[in-house]
């Protein structure tokens, strides 16, 4: 007997699907589906390969995106974001953009001991380095891996300033250090949040911490000192943008001094993952979200050009970037984020005198 459409659904999961890697020269695919003896497409069980790389700390071509260094400890996300751009790099180790991106996860063992041979060489000028900006910095593996905290004793061994993104309260266990290095200016965290509805975050980013617990996590961050803000990113036009105002409120009364926001962008193989989500969860709603995406970026589900494909363009992409703005200005006038302090660094780390 043939199985229902929704028996098929990985709960769990983000992405339901495992589409083609562009730059490998086989694929699987379904031609005649009596011919299968088991399903092609099953959900994986979560396996962790390890990396020993060679540099860690990456230089940021992009001008739109906020940051000059950013380091990822992790590749792949147990997060499963729907819409997750950085689901394309998964590619490049030789997996799909899809259910490979969230189940077939990279840890890069050594970060710590290079991020610190990095910061020991003479030529080395402080600027702010960005946990991450490819995958969450801490996602579920974090908590057994803990290369991310070991980073943060580095960066607080050095005096050298980080700035952090992330979607999932794990940080909390971290704010000793986090305190420690707010206390010299030297740190700036964003927590992400896309929806307050828990139906969409539960679906959408199967594998992240609630909204509340988002909120919950601004507000510990703001008692002991480390300035925080909101990234209402990435909002998704027919789904979650007419959440913005209630977003930016909410961030700003648990002690959030600042907040960002980009349009969803669907480049390379997220656009069909995306597609296939939000026709299977959302299905009275997809033409109208895909339709406004297009809409947002001249009739294509990406944008690539530097300066506009954050921000998108035409009457959808104003209608949003004129509500945050209004939204922010109403709630976060008189706040800002603090600017880091360069001049702490210690060249040499503690073991420098002088």
């Amino acid at each position: 007997m043939e199985k229902k459409e929704e028996e098929k659904y990985f709960k769990g999961r983000g992405a339901q699907v495992k589409p083609t890697n562009k730059f490998l020269k086989y694929s699987y695919v379904t031609e005649h589906v009596e011919g299968l003896d088991e399903p092609l497409v099953e959900s994986p069980e979560t396996k962790i390969f390890y990396e020993h790389s060679k540099t860690i700390v990456n230089k940021v071509a992009s001008p739109d995106v906020g940051m000059m260094y950013s380091l990822n400890p992790y590749q792949g996300c147990e997060h499963g974001c729907s819409y997750c751009y950085a689901r394309n790099t998964n590619e490049y180790y030789g997996f799909d953009a899809g259910l490979d991106f969230e189940s077939k996860l990279i840890a890069k063992t050594n970060a710590a001991q290079l991020l610190e041979k990095l910061l020991l060489d003479p030529k080395w000028q402080p600027n702010p380095i960005s946990l991450s900006g490819n995958t969450d910095c801490y996602q579920p593996l974090e908590r057994k891996m803990e290369l991310t905290r070991s980073i943060l004793k580095v960066f607080a061994k050095y005096r050298h300033p980080v700035g952090m993104i992330t979607k999932n309260s794990l940080i909390l266990r971290d704010i000793n250090l986090l305190e420690d290095l707010a206390k010299d200016n030297l740190v700036k965290v964003y927590i992400s949040i896309t929806s307050l509805d828990e139906k969409v975050r539960r679906a959408m980013e199967p594998r992240t911490a609630s909204a509340t617990k988002r909120l919950k996590t601004i507000e510990e961050l703001s008692k002991v000192g480390v300035p925080v803000g909101v990234m209402c990113a990435p909002i998704i036009p027919g789904l979650t943008d007419h959440e913005v105002p209630s977003i930016l409120k909410s961030a700003a009364d648990h002690g959030a001094l600042s907040a960002g926001m980009t349009i969803v962008r669907l480049n390379g193989s997220v656009g069909p993952i995306f597609e296939d989500w939000v026709s299977k969860n959302f299905p009275d709603r997809a033409p109208k979200v895909l339709n406004q995406i297009r809409s947002a970026h001249g009739g294509n589900l990406n944008d690539s050009e530097f300066g506009r494909r954050m921000k998108g363009e035409g009457k959808v992409a104003e209608i949003i970037n004129q509500l945050f703005k209004t939204a922010k200005r109403k709630y976060f006038d008189g706040k800002s984020m603090p600017e880091y302090d360069l001049n702490k660094f210690r060249r040499g780390g503690n073991l420098n005198l002088f």
